[in-house]
């Protein structure tokens, strides 16, 4: 199906006025032309700045996240200004991130940084979890100076870390190994566990041979369940690593 800009005029004037309950079948040509722009750069670029255009054009948070969902689909660096204005409004801000999350361009991952370091609560977990979501290494820096946060961001940016799992974001994880808050303590060791896991999958076993051995010296003395647990998961890593029949 060949793009045709003029046949979305309707479609995007209904959008404009859409609001939850009312009748999606009127986007169909939309829909249709999300998938018929992808090998044509033209009209891709028509269409994400038409469809754009709406988030800043008093829409309904419904119109808004048709918006967004489309945009991940097809978005460029040229919808990311406009995504990133919604990142602080809260009503906004999810659909605005599940955009720039699948957005594959530089400037998407910048604005999630940007908004990491403004935003608060609910939001910078948000922002926190998309970052993961993009395999985000440029982040790993203030990642790791969260882990020093309250606990709900502390656990959140332990577990992006983990995601993450570069050597910087090892290294972030070992050197808060020794925080006194428990459920941070604890998101930090599945973070590391995570860490391992993936060190191993990639067949750097002596990497993560290396992390399931401190996490193992870390909680040998321990009597908690906790610390059993972490000896229990670091005992398995270790074997996993010796075996070097299984796949990796």
């Amino acid at each position: 199906m060949a793009y045709d800009s003029a046949s979305l005029d309707k479609p995007l004037e209904t959008l404009k006025a859409f609001d939850w309950g009312g009748d999606v079948a009127a986007f169909e040509p939309i829909d249709a032309a999300v998938i018929a722009v992808h090998a044509d750069p033209a009209a891709r670029a028509d269409l994400e700045k038409r469809l754009a255009a709406l988030l800043t054009a008093g829409t309904s948070r419904a119109a808004k996240e048709y918006v967004c969902r489309k945009l991940s689909l097809i978005g460029t660096a040229a919808s990311v200004p406009t995504l990133a204005a919604l990142l602080p409004d809260t009503d906004n801000s999810h659909m605005a991130r599940f955009a720039l999350e699948r957005i594959n361009a530089a400037e998407a991952g910048a604005a999630l940084r940007q908004a990491l370091g403004t935003v608060q609560g609910d939001l910078k977990i948000g922002m926190i979890s998309s970052l993961a979501g993009r395999g985000d290494t440029t982040c790993v820096p203030m990642l790791a100076s969260l882990l020093a946060g309250d606990t709900r961001t502390a656990i959140a940016a332990a577990d992006a870390l983990g995601r993450i799992h570069t050597p910087e974001a090892v290294q972030a994880l070992t050197a808060a190994g020794g925080v006194s808050d428990q459920a941070v303590a604890a998101a930090i060791v599945d973070a590391r566990l995570a860490c391992a896991e993936s060190l191993l999958k990639q067949g750097k076993r002596s990497e993560a041979t290396a992390i399931y051995k401190s996490l193992a010296d870390a909680a040998a003395a321990g009597t908690t369940p906790a610390a059993k647990s972490t000896r229990l998961a670091a005992a398995r890593g270790i074997l996993a690593c010796l075996d070097t029949t299984s796949p990796s």
